[in-house]
C-alpha cells in the first residue's frame, strides 16, 4: 500500500496553497498514506500546530475491517496498522472518538490539557495527554454512498488549537475526503480483484485484460486438489461447521501455495484450481514443497476434527505440467479469467484417480522429469486416463 514518500521541505504556505496541492499536485501519487504525511506536513509549514494526526477506513478486506494511518511530527511516512473485524466489541472502540464518528457525529473536540475529570473518559484521551497533547478534534471524511471515515488531528500548543486553526482545518477536510475517495477505491477495487480472481489475473484485469476471448499461452505446472466424501459432510454437519471446514481447508492448502509463488486460479465447491508458471525454474519443486506443507496443515487440521468426534478429511491432488490457455472465458456480460487446456484436464483427471489408486498425491510423467533426483516419489505404473487415448506413467508423492 505504502511507497516512499514525496514530501518536499519548503516556505510556509497558505491554506490555499494546501488545498491547490490536495486537487492537483497529488495526481500522481497513487497512496493515500504519503499523501496524508505530506499533507500534515504542510499544514505544520503552514502555521497549523499539528503535532499528531491519523486517517482511518473502513475497507473490508477479507481479512480486516478497515486500516489506521496515524502521522506524527517529524515522521516522512504514515505508519500504518489494520483493524480486525471484531473491533467495535473492544474496550478501545467503544466510547472512543471512530465510535463517535461512525454513531453520526460531525465533531468530536476534546480539550486535553483541562480536568480530565471534565472531560470525555475513554484511554485514547489518557494517552494523548500523557504524550503532552494539548487538544483534539476529529471529523468524519464523507465519501459517496454514505460511506463514512474518519480524520483526526492533535497539538501539543498550550492552550490548544485557537479557533483559526480550527476553521483552516475544516477547510482542508472536505478536499482531503475527494482526494481520499479516489485511492480508496482504487485499492478496494485492486483487493476486490485479488480476493476473487487472484493477486496475477487482477492485475492483468487492472490493466485492461477484459475482453472476451483475451488471453494468452503460458507453460505451468498445474495443481487440482478435491476434498473427499463433502456430500456426506455437508448433509450430516451444522451449516456453520461446514464453512468454518472448507476456510480451514483452503487456508491449509493456500497459503503453502501462496508462499511458495503458485496463483490460486479458483476454488470450484470444495476443489482448488492452482498454476506454478514454468518462468519460474523451480516452479515444480515449488509445488510440492507447497504439497507437503498443505499435507502437513492439514493432518493437524484432521487432528484437531478427530478430537472432536469427527472423521479425518480426506482429499486428492492430482499434478501435471503442460501449456494452459489464461485467459477471459463467458459470456457477453460475465466473464471468468482462468486457464483451460489439456493440461488441466489431465490434472483433473490424475486428482479422481488418487481415490481408484489409494494415493494422495498422484504426478504424471511429464511433472516427474522436472523434479526427478530432487524429491522421493514413488512409481505406480501405467494408467488409462479418461479421455486421454494412450495410459499415463503415474508417480505418488508421500511428502
Amino acid at each position: 500500500m505504502n511507497s516512499p514518500s514525496t514530501i518536499n521541505p519548503g516556505t510556509a504556505c497558505s491554506d490555499d496553497d494546501i488545498e491547490s496541492w490536495l486537487t492537483s499536485g497529488t495526481r500522481e501519487q497513487r497512496f493515500i498514506d504519503n499523501i496524508f504525511a505530506e499533507l500534515c506536513s504542510r499544514l505544520q509549514r503552514a502555521g497549523i500546530p499539528v503535532k499528531r494526526a491519523t486517517l482511518h477506513f473502513l475497507i473490508h478486506h477479507p481479512q480486516w475491517l478497515g486500516a489506521r494511518m496515524m502521522w506524527a511530527d517529524g515522521m516522512r511516512e504514515a505508519a500504518i496498522d489494520r483493524v480486525d473485524y471484531d473491533v467495535r466489541g473492544r474496550s478501545e472502540y467503544i466510547g472512543s472518538p471512530a465510535n463517535e464518528i461512525h454513531e453520526g457525529a460531525i465533531e468530536v473536540r476534546e480539550k486535553l490539557d483541562q480536568d480530565p475529570s471534565l472531560g470525555r473518559r475513554h484511554a485514547i484521551y489518557d494517552e494523548m495527554r500523557a504524550k503532552g497533547l494539548t487538544d483534539y478534534v476529529a471529523w468524519p471524511l464523507y465519501h459517496t454512498l454514505g460511506k463514512r471515515h474518519l480524520v483526526t488531528f492533535a497539538t501539543d500548543r498550550p492552550g490548544g488549537f485557537d479557533d483559526a486553526h480550527v476553521a483552516r482545518l475544516r477547510k482542508v477536510v472536505p478536499v482531503l475526503a475527494l482526494v481520499s475517495e479516489i485511492r480508496i477505491k482504487n485499492r478496494l477495487a485492486r483487493t476486490l480483484l485479488e480476493t476473487y480472481v487472484g493477486a496475477h489475473a487482477g492485475e492483468m484485469v487492472l490493466a485492461g485484460a477484459t475482453r472476451r476471448g483475451s488471453g494468452t499461452t503460458v507453460h505451468a505446472a498445474i495443481m487440482i486438489c478435491d476434498l473427499r466424501d463433502f456430500t456426506r459432510i455437508s448433509d450430516n454437519w451444522p451449516r456453520d461447521d461446514v464453512i468454518d471446514l472448507l476456510n480451514s481447508y483452503f487456508d491449509a492448502l493456500s497459503e503453502p501455495i501462496a508462499r511458495h509463488g503458485g496463483e490460486i486460479l479458483k476454488f470450484i465447491g470444495d476443489g482448488l484450481l492452482a498454476i506454478f508458471p514454468l518462468t519460474k525454474p523451480s516452479a515444480c519443486a515449488d509445488l510440492l514443497r507447497a504439497v507437503a506443507e498443505a499435507r502437513e496443515a492439514l493432518a493437524a487440521l484432521s487432528e484437531n476434527n478427530g478430537a472432536t468426534g469427527r472423521a479425518p478429511l480426506d482429499y486428492g491432488i492430482g499434478v501435471h505440467v503442460g501449456d494452459v490457455m489464461y485467459g477471459n472465458i463467458g459470456s457477453r456480460t460475465r466473464l471468468d479469467f482462468t486457464v483451460i487446456g489439456p493440461a488441466v484436464n489431465m490434472a483433473s483427471r490424475l486428482e479422481a484417480l488418487t481415490k481408484q489408486l489409494g494415493r494422495k498425491v498422484l504426478l504424471s510423467r511429464a511433472f516427474a522429469d522436472l523434479v526427478e533426483g530432487e524429491f522421493d516419489l514413488e512409481r505406480v505404473g501405467e494408467h488409462s486416463v479418461r479421455g486421454f487415448s494412450d495410459p499415463i506413467e503415474l508417480f505418488a508423492y508421500h511428502g
